[in-house]
């Protein structure tokens, strides 16, 4: 099982990452409220991972904070949600913000998150009470990085990243546009196209 890497940091496309460690380069997928925290290209970074084996491939999946790689763990237990929507669950809502909608059983913030409908919601509710009762999140939005490789348009990949959460390319086209004039980066665009359509 390989359950941590430190590596550098070679290309960041939400929600891919590709991370050399020690001449083998390692392909993962990561949940936005990690990519947020991520280094610029070509430096070191450290990441808690999850292996999923299966018959056609094995997946790796990085996290900036051992409670994301937790959060990601407990909710895959759960019947009907997979890795791709248990990404796209951390990837519309900080996991602080997820830990208080399940204090709070607050429904409809959950079902705004693209994949999840008001029965998924109900149960995410009901069995994730017993698994965050002792948990705390201090993710500080202040730190988080905001450099990219300028090769990519940070427009079309915030697009491509947002259409990789569940989003239709219209949907996501607009929310992006609507913020591209304000911010250069490709992760500020993702975080605050997310901002308008789940408010």
């Amino acid at each position: 099982m390989i359950g941590r890497l430190r590596g550098i940091l070679l290309e960041k496309m939400p929600p891919r990452l590709l991370v050399d460690v020690q001449g083998l380069a390692y392909e993962l997928e990561a949940p936005m409220s990690s990519f947020y925290r991520l280094p610029a290209i070509e430096q070191e970074v450290v990441l808690h991972t999850h292996l999923i084996v299966r018959e056609d491939a094995h997946l790796l999946y990085g996290f900036s904070q051992e409670q994301e790689r937790s959060l990601f763990r407990s909710l895959i237990k759960i019947n009907g949600i997979g890795p791709k929507l248990a990404l796209a669950i951390l990837s519309g809502i900080e996991p602080d913000e997820f830990v208080n909608c399940v204090v709070r059983s607050d429904a409809a913030s959950l079902v705004r998150i693209p994949g999840v409908g008001k029965k998924m919601a109900e149960r995410l509710l009901v069995e994730m009470q017993d698994k965050l009762t002792n948990w705390q999140f201090s993710l500080d939005t202040s730190t988080m990085q905001k450099q990219l490789p300028s090769v990519y348009d940070p427009v079309e990949e915030a697009i491509s990243a947002l259409m990789a959460l569940g989003y239709k390319q219209p949907e996501a086209r607009r929310a992006v546009t609507a913020v591209a004039k304000e911010y250069r980066t490709s992760e500020d665009m993702i975080r605050y196209a997310l901002r308008r359509m789940l408010a």
